[in-house]
């Protein structure tokens, strides 16, 4: 923790990285603040504290864009570890923050970073204080939802393209599969091929409350809002021009998704969302495209 001190939390759950440990929502966090000094060296002090912090880090482009400070902290905990002293040699001090509700997970995305994270301080008179941070990731397991409908909708071009979506269900844990149906109604384009997306939009600054935003990393400048889209797979499920009354059928496992999902996150504290979007791409001879987005709920059934 600077100048030979160092803070080591001991992991409850599971390790990410060799500094890095996850827990899950509800579990208590506890470890081991370690001091040390060269042999021989003493230092006073004017107490020892550490904190217990949940922090939205917000880039300079979402700042610009949409106001407000850097961070925000939702959770803000502090306890003391020693009183002022003077200390004579290297000592470890057990601390634990516990029976605390981490209300998010974790979060590292193009503008905004959701993190939880323990700090230590030293205090000195006459000099600044020693600080040393160390990030935790946590976890949150959802509960599955008590309705889940299946989504139904027709979009087509008159006298053109007339086709039918059917997807099972609208909310899906993280290692679900998707499965549905896309029904050709009407058919008198030529089309190429077809393709299905998943895409994350990311929206940050101003009130970032959910609500429907299709620009593709830009500014809403009346909202405020800073909108950032991944295209995190995509795949053609369809080669050749389909006929009337043709059923194409979809089977996409969420698994197999080589980004890192997330789970769904809206309007976290008025600061940023995280949304998800099955894209259904069809393709002309004469490579126009016509699309159609349908939204799709994810959570977190299993760690890991």
């Amino acid at each position: 923790m600077g100048r030979g001190a160092s803070i080591m939390p001991q992991p409850q759950l599971m390790q990410q990285q060799p500094d890095l440990y996850a827990y899950e929502q509800h579990q208590d966090i506890a470890g081991i603040v370690t001091l040390q000094l060269a042999p021989g060296k003493t230092m006073e002090h004017l107490g020892i504290k550490i904190q217990f912090i949940g922090r939205i880090d917000r880039s300079m482009g979402s700042i610009q864009e949409g106001g407000g400070k850097a961070h925000h902290d939702f959770i803000s905990l502090s306890k003391d570890l020693a009183p002022p002293g003077t200390l004579y040699q290297s000592v470890q001090i057990p601390f634990d923050f516990r029976h605390m509700d981490k209300e998010f997970e974790s979060y590292a995305g193009r503008n905004i970073c959701l993190r939880y994270f323990v700090k230590v301080v030293v205090e000195r008179k006459f000099f600044p204080p020693l600080v040393k941070e160390h990030d935790i990731w946590i976890r949150k397991l959802g509960q599955p939802p008590t309705q889940n409908d299946a989504i139904k909708m027709e979009v087509g071009i008159e006298d053109c393209l007339h086709i039918e979506f059917e997807y099972e269900r609208k909310v899906y844990h993280l290692h679900d599969i998707i499965l549905g149906k896309i029904h050709f109604l009407l058919v008198r384009i030529k089309i190429k091929h077809m393709e299905l997306a998943v895409i994350r939009r990311e929206t940050s600054g101003g009130s970032s409350g959910g609500g429907n935003n299709n620009n593709n990393n830009n500014t809403n400048a009346n909202a405020n809002v800073l909108t950032e889209t991944q295209t995190l797979v995509k795949y053609e499920i369809m080669d050749g021009a389909p006929v009337k009354g043709e059923v194409i059928p979809v089977k996409l496992s969420l698994k197999g998704i080589p980004a890192d999902l997330t789970p769904t996150y809206n309007g976290v504290c008025n600061l940023f969302s995280v949304r998800y979007f099955l894209n259904l791409v069809l393709v002309d001879e004469e490579d126009r495209r016509y699309f159609k987005q349908q939204e799709i709920i994810l959570w977190r059934k299993e760690l890991g």
